[in-house]
């Protein structure tokens, strides 16, 4: 039962990740290392500058 428990907090905190914009890092990893385990893998803080730049630019503001 603690395992159930478990699996379901960690399906709800990705759930929650996904709908603020936040992607999941452990999801990114399961990919590099299924799909190109020749390539370098980024660090968390790595991983997480990148989306934020994908999601939001250089920083220069874009308006509609």
């Amino acid at each position: 039962m603690f395992s159930d428990l478990r699996q379901a907090g960690r399906y709800l905190g990705q759930t929650m990740r996904l709908m603020v914009g936040m992607p999941d890092y452990d999801a990114y990893v399961t990919h590099m290392q299924t799909t190109h385990p020749d390539k370098p893998m980024m660090s968390y803080a790595e991983f997480f500058r990148e989306r934020q730049e994908a999601r939001y630019g250089s920083g220069a503001g874009k308006c509609c």
